[in-house]
């Protein structure tokens, strides 16, 4: 009967787990200003404070679908707010993650309907993003960098012919992976220098033999997102 009783507990606390996780990465639609609603994976911060959270969008991948974003708010969005950022990770709807004109002016739509949530921090946001969401994160930012912490971009490429001109003093973390099976590692020095002549506040670094997914750093990255918090202040 005992033996019973235990099986039942540990069921029952995996179930509970199950269902945190479940609505810790719950998928919202945002309507946003210009009428029109964007599909969301919100991952809210691990800790509960009195203070407002800090607001960051998290761009997956390729095209930025919905397996993809949903795996991106797991592996790293979840890293985020167990750092205690609020997490919108939101889900492209032309399967162009979020490049271009368009959907650079939806992702400032989503904060401004995110920033009039109870428990979510006004003023600065941080961009980061995987490969094509890093490359948005970074084209996001060109457009108003005011608005923003920085970017971390997990990684992107800046070609020499991309103009950063607006970006300077912004900080940026980059990394890529050293064993990218996409050829990126190949384009390091080409988006470093791309972005420190435009004088970017530049934190960039090859993961050595990582591909072009790769696990978070965050004994780099921990440091790097306290520092642009503090200068902000």
């Amino acid at each position: 009967m005992q033996h019973i009783c235990k099986t039942f507990q540990f069921c029952l606390v995996l179930l509970l787990t199950m269902l945190t996780s479940i609505n810790a990465n719950a998928q919202q639609r945002i309507a946003l200003a210009d009428g029109t609603v964007l599909n969301v994976f919100i991952v809210e911060p691990a800790a509960d404070t009195a203070a407002p959270h800090p607001l960051v969008i998290v761009m997956g991948g390729g095209p930025g679908n919905a397996s993809i974003s949903a795996d991106t708010s797991r592996w790293l969005g979840s890293g985020f707010a167990q750092r205690g950022w609020y997490v919108a990770v939101p889900i492209s709807p032309d399967n162009r993650s979020f490049r271009g004109i368009e959907n650079n002016a939806k992702v400032a739509a989503l904060i401004q309907a995110l920033q009039q949530r109870e428990g979510v921090a006004t003023g600065k946001v941080l961009l980061a993003g995987v490969s094509n969401g890093g490359m948005s994160a970074l084209e996001i930012a060109r457009r108003n960098p005011q608005a923003y912490f920085g970017v971390a971009a997990v990684p992107a490429l800046s070609a020499a012919t991309t103009n950063n001109d607006s970006l300077g003093g912004f900080p940026v973390y980059l990394r890529i992976g050293g064993g990218d099976e996409l050829g990126w590692a190949d384009n390091f020095d080409e988006t470093v220098a791309s972005l420190t002549a435009a004088g970017v506040e530049l934190d960039a670094g090859v993961l050595e033999g990582a591909p072009h997914m790769f696990r978070m750093d965050w004994s780099t990255l921990g440091p790097w997102l306290e520092k642009v918090q503090g200068t902000s202040r």
